[in-house]
């Protein structure tokens, strides 16, 4: 029971869908509308924004899917062909990977006025949603096509910036902007960057409300959908922005199992890497000896051994540092095991230097000093496009 005088549940947050939906779309009233979305674009009753859209008789022109595709079922590094929308009957163009002339090229065709993008991301530049946002700003520029952005939270909260800032001249698409991997932003916030960055005309973001800067996915109230195959609670979503970086290695993340991206390991990797990982006393997370069998992708089939990660305090969790000191850690305790994928590394770190450092055998701690300059840079020019308070 309550005690007299207790404030009582926190409201949920309102997301800029569920606000654009309260005032009847009214922003959209007579405009032929083209939408960027995927299946995590949900209402809080689970409707999705395409549903809700069309039963409020707004006039969509077509919709456009990026990686994973608009319903969701292509895996990593695929999407869903154009095609027509079995559901709706709406004409649904395949965006992944595609330049921004052809994107331009695709808002023509379809006939639509505006462009709303409503993609839930996970506050990692590698997130490839978030090159579609920057891709989408700058095709709407050239077509001349307006674009709203409903705010969504960031799953990781929008305090913490941590990570390496890209270089642009390793400029793909798991990462288009010079922002460090752990960005603290949320959608809304990174299209105000990305039009300054890009010198497009600025998007129309609808805010949310109730989000605060520290709110980790969970004090949102809100539903998790998974927004990719291999990102099934916000508890992924935490590890992602760290344990992704190990991508750049022939280790396995833990794809094809029901815990991506919170265990790594190798056939050849033992009980001293949870060890080694423990007696680093790392905030908020502890390490488990784990044994695993992916089903599908990066080792797939054989018997692996490495670690689960289990956060024990997810408001002091470091997700980027934990990374660095695996990388650092399978690399000190199997030298000649160990294989880089430099081209990956690269593209997921921003740039060749983490590379470098490991090659080099830096300490997690070297290597993440070596970027501290940058990240102060990049707190000045995010300081301009934050919506949302700290407390």
């Amino acid at each position: 029971m309550t005690g007299a005088g207790a404030p009582g549940p926190r409201p949920r947050v309102t997301t800029g869908l569920e606000a654009l939906a309260e005032d009847g779309f009214r922003l959209l009233e007579g405009r032929r509308v083209g939408l960027l979305t995927h299946p995590a674009a949900v209402l809080p009753d689970l409707r999705h924004g395409l549903d809700a859209l069309l039963g409020a008789g707004v006039e969509v022109a077509a919709v456009f899917g990026t990686e994973h595709g608009f319903r969701g079922t292509a895996q990593a590094g695929a999407s869903e062909d154009d095609r027509t929308d079995p559901a709706t009957g709406l004409r649904v163009y395949d965006t992944y990977e595609r330049g921004v002339p052809e994107l331009a090229a695709m808002l023509a065709e379809s006939g639509a006025e505006v462009l709303v993008v409503d993609l839930q991301h996970t506050g990692a530049r590698f997130y490839t949603y978030e090159s579609a946002l920057h891709d989408a700003l700058a095709a709407a520029a050239l077509a001349g096509v307006a674009v709203v952005v409903p705010d969504r939270p960031n799953p990781v909260g929008g305090l913490a910036v941590a990570g390496p800032v890209l270089d642009p001249a390793h400029a793909s698409f798991v990462g288009r902007a010079a922002v460090p991997v752990r960005h603290g932003m949320t959608m809304g916030e990174l299209a105000g960057l990305f039009c300054a960055l890009l010198d497009v005309p600025p998007a129309e973001v609808v805010p949310m409300r109730g989000w605060r800067r520290a709110d980790l996915f969970p004090a949102t109230g809100l539903p998790w959908v998974p927004p990719s195959p291999n990102m099934p609670t916000p508890a992924t979503a935490l590890a992602y922005p760290g344990t992704c970086l190990l991508e750049g290695t022939e280790l396995s993340l833990g794809r094809g199992t029901t815990t991506p991206f919170e265990l790594c390991g190798a056939p050849w990797i033992d009980g001293r890497l949870a060890r080694r990982m423990n007696g680093r006393g790392l905030p908020g997370v502890r390490f488990r000896e784990a044994y695993f069998t992916p089903a599908s992708d990066t080792l797939a089939g054989e018997r692996l051994c490495g670690v689960q990660l289990h956060v024990t305090d997810p408001a002091v969790f470091e997700p980027v540092r934990t990374g660095l000191e695996l990388l650092t850690a399978v690399r000190d305790l199997w030298p000649d095991r160990l294989v880089l994928r430099p081209r990956m590394l690269d593209l997921l770190s921003g740039s060749g230097r983490l590379r470098l450092a490991l090659e080099a055998g830096a300490s997690a701690e070297e290597a993440a000093a070596s970027w501290q300059p940058e990240l102060e840079a990049f707190a000045a020019v995010r300081a301009r496009h934050l919506l949302y308070p700290a407390e």
